[in-house]
């Protein structure tokens, strides 16, 4: 893996690029060994280690003592690893947080739960209130101001 990281480390042509180097062993061969790996890729030219499962606090806090790169940090639910706060990973020196399924989670439960609502009751019309408005979804998306835009290429309307 670690040849596979350099070589990806050498093709890099935008400096903005992050390459990110993900280690899964600590899951098979314990910690220590995942932070062999880790100083593997570092050397190789990784710029983030991503060490997957750290099982809680102190798995986390030796990664950080043993890489000086920054660190990437996965709090999935139902995972392996302890779900700590920004706050504590902060703390323990991590740069980024990736909460992947979260969201979706949140939503699909949402969802779940609405159609059950629908099938008992038969209707929508008790869930408006737990409903994202269409004011408020056209303001996160920024509806006028891409409907501005999108007049400024060309009016649809006939003369």
């Amino acid at each position: 893996m670690a040849r596979k990281v350099r070589v990806a480390a050498e093709a890099k042509r935008d400096p903005n690029f992050l390459l990110i180097a993900r280690t899964d062993s600590r899951a098979s061969e314990g910690v220590e060994k995942a932070i062999d790996r880790a100083k593997a890729y570092v050397d190789a030219g990784a710029d983030m280690i991503f060490p997957e499962a750290m099982a809680d606090e102190k798995e986390f806090e030796a990664f950080r003592e043993a890489i000086d790169v920054p660190l990437l940090a996965n709090m999935t639910e139902f995972g392996k690893s302890e779900l700590l706060t920004y706050g504590q990973l902060e703390e323990l020196g991590y740069n980024l947080i990736l909460y992947p399924v979260t969201t979706w989670r949140l939503a699909m439960k949402a969802v779940e739960d609405g159609l059950k609502s629908i099938l008992e009751e038969g209707t929508q019309a008790h869930l408006i209130d737990r409903m994202q408005t269409r004011s408020r979804l056209y303001e996160i998306l920024r509806y006028e101001e891409y409907n501005r835009f999108d007049e400024s290429i060309h009016n649809f309307r006939l003369e």
